[in-house]
C-alpha cells in the first residue's frame, strides 16, 4: 500500500481533551461519532432542533443537549452529522451566525464543501472524517475494541493543526485501530458519489433487477429467479470482501468460474464503461450535485416516483415472501427510516 495508514500512534487524544465537541444531528453516523468520543473521555455535546424526536434519546444516552445555534456557541470542533441536503440552510441560518474564529467544522462526507453548497468563512477550519461503514457498524466495532477504517482531510484554507484535529476525532470514534487514510474532500467526494451510483447501489441494484426479469420473462419462477440473482449474490460480495475476486474465484466451482471470466465481459461491456465514464464526468464538473439540489428544492417528486416504481417491482414481494422462510436472515422494516436530526 503506498498511501500512509495512520495508526493509533500517530493521533493524540489529548488535543481534543480540554475542547468542547459538538455534533449536530443524532442519527446513524451522528449518534455513533457521539457515543464513541464520549466513552473514549472527550467532552461532548449534541445539538437538535426543538422539538426533535432524538432530543430524548440522546439525552438519555447522557448528552447534554441544545439547540443548534446555542451549540455552535459552546463548542470548539463541531461535526454537521445531518443530511447532505439540509446542511446549507441549516449552516446559514443557525451555524454560521454563531460560529466565531478558531472553530473547526467536521463533516462525514465531502460534498457540501466540495461543491460550494457551504463556503465557510476564512479563520474555520475544515476537515472531513468519514468512516467507511455505516454508523451503527461504527459503535459496535469500537465496543468491541475494534475499529472501522477511516478517511481523514482538510480544506487548504485550514490552520496546519487541522489535520491532528481529524486524526483525534478519528482516534476518539475508533478509526485509527484499523487504519486512516489521508485523502481530499474532491477525491473522497466524487469516488464515493461514483461508487454509489454506478457500482454499489445503482449499478447492482439495476443487474440485480435486469437478471431477474430475464429470467421470470423466459419462464423461469421468480423463485428461483430471486435466488439466483439477489439471495446469492451477498455469499459472492462476502467472499470478494475477504479475499478479493481472486479469492471468490478459488471458492467457486470450476463451472462457476469459466462463466464468470467468459460470460461477465459480455454484461459488463465497453458500452456500461462508457456509461460509468459518463457519470463520473457528471460527478466532477458538478452536474450530478445541481441536479440532486434541484430536485430537492422542487420536492423530490421524481425521486420519490422512481423509489415508488422501485418498491413496486415483482422481485419485492417474492423477496419479502422468501425471507420470512429464512429466520436465519435478519428482518428489518426499514420503510419511511430517514436520518435523525
Amino acid at each position: 500500500m503506498s498511501a500512509k495508514v495512520y495508526t493509533d500512534d500517530d493521533a493524540n487524544l489529548d488535543i481534543l481533551k480540554d475542547k468542547t465537541l459538538a455534533v449536530i444531528g443524532f442519527g446513524s453516523q451522528g449518534h455513533a461519532h457521539a457515543l464513541n468520543l464520549k466513552e473514549s473521555g472527550l467532552n461532548v455535546i449534541i445539538g437538535l432542533y426543538k422539538g426533535s424526536k432524538s432530543i430524548e434519546i440522546a439525552e438519555g444516552k447522557g448528552f447534554e443537549v441544545f439547540d443548534v445555534p446555542t451549540t455552535v456557541q459552546k463548542a470548539d470542533v463541531i461535526m454537521i452529522a445531518v443530511p447532505d441536503m439540509k446542511q446549507a440552510d441549516l449552516y446559514k441560518d443557525e451555524i454560521e451566525p454563531n460560529l466565531g474564529n478558531g472553530k473547526t467544522l467536521i463533516f462525514s462526507h465531502g460534498l457540501s464543501i466540495h461543491y460550494g453548497l457551504i463556503k465557510p468563512a476564512a479563520g474555520t477550519n475544515v476537515i472531513m472524517v468519514a468512516p467507511k461503514g455505516p454508523g451503527h457498524i461504527v459503535r459496535t466495532q469500537y465496543l468491541e475494541g475494534k475499529g472501522v477504517p477511516s478517511l481523514v482531510a482538510k480544506t487548504d484554507e485550514s490552520s496546519e493543526d487541522a489535520l491532528e484535529i481529524a486524526l483525534a476525532w478519528a482516534k476518539g470514534i475508533g478509526g485509527t485501530r484499523a487504519g486512516v487514510l489521508k485523502t481530499t474532500f474532491k477525491e473522497e467526494t466524487e469516488t464515493d458519489l461514483f461508487g454509489e451510483q454506478a457500482v454499489l447501489c445503482g449499478g447492482a441494484s439495476a443487474l440485480v433487477q435486469a437478471g431477474f426479469e430475464t429470467l421470470v420473462e423466459a419462464g423461469y419462477q421468480p423463485e428461483m429467479a430471486y435466488f439466483e440473482c439477489l439471495h446469492e449474490l451477498k455469499l459472492i460480495v462476502d467472499l470478494m470482501v475477504e479475499s478479493g475476486i481472486a479469492g471468490m474465484r478459488f471458492s467457486i466451482s470450476e463451472t462457476a468460474k469459466y462463466g464468470d471470466i467468459t460470460r461477465g465481459p459480455r454484461v459488463i461491456t465497453d458500452d456500461t464503461k462508457k456509461a460509468m465514464k459518463e457519470i463520473l464526468s457528471e460527478i466532477q464538473s458538478g452536474k450530478f450535485t445541481d441536479e440532486w439540489v434541484n430536485e430537492y428544492k422542487s420536492g423530490l417528486k421524481n425521486y420519490d416516483a422512481l423509489l415508488q416504481k422501485g418498491t413496486e417491482h415483482p422481485i419485492e414481494k417474492t423477496g419479502e415472501e422468501l425471507r420470512s422462510l429464512m429466520p436465519w436472515i435478519k428482518k428489518k422494516n426499514i420503510k419511511g427510516a430517514q436520518a435523525a436530526y
